[in-house]
């Protein structure tokens, strides 16, 4: 595929010209502390499906974030040169992806995940030679998708998600995985700026299923999100 970015990027990019971390969360960063790390939000495009996004789901078995959807990335290590080359070493670490297949975009503001306090990068890049990718560590990582925009923006597959802790958070239902948390966050601030988002029921709101539930739920205040919803 083109290294040529596709026009239907192009809103996206000129909005995050302007993003802050109060577009995403309603927490501030901590100016010091926290554990510096890099997601990879990275965009593709499949014939008969359109533009799409990679994520892993987390192995049941781990400690933290067990089952749970993510993007690729993790800590930064000493050696990593910045956020970007984080996210890359950890997606090719987790699932395979060939760092020379991405074209990296812009990095997002850094946001705080209290409950493991890590500082995070979301990392926006474009796939342009697309390949394929699976978990490279099982014991770590069950399962690796694409999931389509069209699906991610259906109004049936999104809704609200609570937590058993009260947290109450923006969620998507897409490919058999149920999204949410700090990913569904950025997702759903990401598609509010890219012009992509359809109005949806925001009043809809579930139970989140336990650890390996399937499938997922279909669809379906004040919210005391960790991620608030799209431009809140």
């Amino acid at each position: 595929m083109s290294r040529t970015l596709p026009t239907w990027i192009e809103p996206l990019l000129g909005r995050l010209g302007t993003a802050r971390v109060e577009d995403f969360t309603r927490l501030t960063t901590p100016e010091q502390g926290g554990r510096e790390s890099a997601v990879l939000v990275l965009l593709g495009e499949e014939p008969g499906t359109g533009p799409d996004l990679l994520v892993l789901q987390r192995a049941a078995t781990l400690r933290n974030h067990a089952g749970q959807p993510a993007f690729p990335g993790g800590a930064a290590d000493p050696e990593d040169a910045d956020a970007s080359a984080t996210a890359l070493r950890e997606a090719n670490e987790e699932v395979g992806l060939d760092p020379s297949t991405v074209t990296v975009l812009a990095e997002l503001p850094k946001l705080w995940i209290p409950v493991s306090d890590f500082v995070v990068t979301p990392v926006l890049a474009w796939w342009h030679a697309p390949h394929p990718v699976h978990p490279r560590e099982p014991a770590e990582v069950a399962h690796v998708a694409r999931l389509p925009i069209t699906e991610l923006v259906d109004p049936e597959n999104r809704m609200r998600v609570r937590h058993p802790s009260g947290w109450i958070g923006p969620a998507f239902s897409a490919r058999g995985m149920l999204v949410w948390g700090f990913t569904a966050g950025v997702i759903s601030t990401l598609l509010e700026m890219g012009g992509w988002a359809r109005p949806w029921p925001r009043g809809r709101v579930v139970d989140l299923p336990p650890t390996g539930s399937t499938p997922a739920p279909s669809a379906g205040t004040d919210d005391v999100d960790e991620m608030a919803g799209p431009l809140t």
